[in-house]
């Protein structure tokens, strides 16, 4: 479902980005070319701050967005995701949040008020929260990082897992133009 929030601000959604007809979007949405909208997502820009304003949601090219992922803002604060970047199944990414280019974000994983550099993985079920990951790092899985952790103790993303990465990103890509062909056929 594609709607206005309160304040009229309608999503822009380029055309070649596939959005699953269950999922929703609302407000001052940004979807760039060629990326992914699961099943079941909710990506809601209808806060405003203080003074009635609110800062976009962007989702930049070739990224996707799973299955049930939720993303949304506090009082109008920016969330940009960058591109080929994948926030896996029933993660929330709550702003202010700004997400790095090669992102992996993985399943029930939760991010907010945070800067998530390039090139990071966030394994499944964990937390960033609170503080800026500077491109590169590795989240293992059930880990939370706050402004109190010691990014000393974090280790770097390896080649293994950057390849899962792209791969996670190339699947989603075939998908836009598997679901995008067979919307020409209803």
């Amino acid at each position: 479902m594609i709607r206005k929030n309160p304040r009229g601000d309608l999503p822009q959604i380029h055309e070649s980005a596939y959005v699953d007809q269950t999922a929703i979007i609302c407000g001052k949405v940004i979807i760039e070319e060629n990326v992914f909208v699961g099943p079941y997502a909710v990506i809601r820009a209808d806060e405003v701050n203080a003074e009635g304003d609110l800062e976009p949601i962007r989702i930049r090219a070739h990224s996707n967005i799973q299955d049930g992922v939720v993303i949304h803002s506090k009082s109008g604060a920016l969330v940009d995701i960058g591109e080929h970047t994948s926030i896996a199944h029933r993660s929330i990414v709550h702003g202010p949040c700004v997400i790095g280019n090669n992102v992996f974000i993985g399943f029930n994983s939760v991010v907010f008020h945070c800067r998530i550099g390039d090139g990071c993985v966030v394994r499944h079920n964990a937390v960033v929260d609170g503080t800026d990951l500077p491109p590169g790092f590795y989240v293992s899985s059930t880990l939370r990082i706050g402004p109190k952790t010691d990014l000393a103790t974090i280790p770097r993303v390896s080649a293994a897992a950057t390849e899962f990465s792209e791969d996670v990103v190339r699947t989603n890509h075939e998908l836009v133009q598997g679901y995008k062909k067979l919307q020409n056929e209803f």
